[in-house]
């Protein structure tokens, strides 16, 4: 056998094993799918974050993160889709959606995490905290009866202040899994198909 041969044999032994493994083992293909998308959602999340510091300086910022935050479970819906249609052959069960999305977006959290982690322990510096609260005194002091929820704002801010960066970045990630793995459920019932 001719060295061509031997490699035309172990690429289509390889494809014809990918093909079994897609088709026949969903649980490797779902977590190798959703390891992959919620790689594309990460760095999605990890762009958007970083318009929240530069929105204290370009306010237009502020409003296109807002705008990216509210796609995030269009983009996990689709990204479902992707996944039922290409990998499961049309067919999605409920369970099966929900784990799907929920590796995606714990992926994704992970990914942002580690953005987080070096932002607020080399970058920040105490500078998105100490932004909310100077606009907080320039906005709010003055608004009578907020007097008690701007104490309260202030009373959370000091705590925030006092967390670790490792802290923080633990705190994110948590509402991040939560936040999405509500998402999650809500799509999943949108998403699932039983029949082709």
């Amino acid at each position: 056998m001719s060295e061509r041969e031997v490699l035309t044999k172990t690429v289509n032994l390889h494809l014809i094993y990918s093909k079994r493994m897609i088709t026949n083992n969903k649980g490797v293909s779902l977590q190798k799918c959703a390891m992959q998308l919620g790689t594309y959602m990460g760095i999605y999340w990890i762009a958007k974050f970083f318009l929240i510091p530069l929105g204290f300086t370009y306010q237009f910022l502020f409003f296109l993160f807002a705008g990216l935050t509210i796609a995030v479970p269009f983009m996990g819906y689709y990204y479902v889709r992707i996944f039922r249609d290409k990998i499961c052959g049309g067919k999605i069960k409920f369970l099966q959606a929900w784990a799907f999305m929920i590796f995606m977006y714990m992926f994704a959290a992970l990914l942002t995490a580690v953005a987080h982690y070096v932002y607020f322990r080399y970058i920040d510096n105490g500078f998105i905290l100490n932004s909310y609260v100077e606009i907080l005194d320039n906005n709010l002091s003055n608004i009578p009866g907020l007097e008690g929820y701007f104490a309260q704002v202030k009373e959370s801010v000091e705590y925030m202040r006092s967390m670790t960066p490792i802290e923080l970045t633990m705190q994110l990630m948590s509402q991040n899994v939560f936040y999405c793995g509500i998402l999650a459920f809500i799509t999943a019932l949108f998403v699932k198909r039983t029949t082709v």
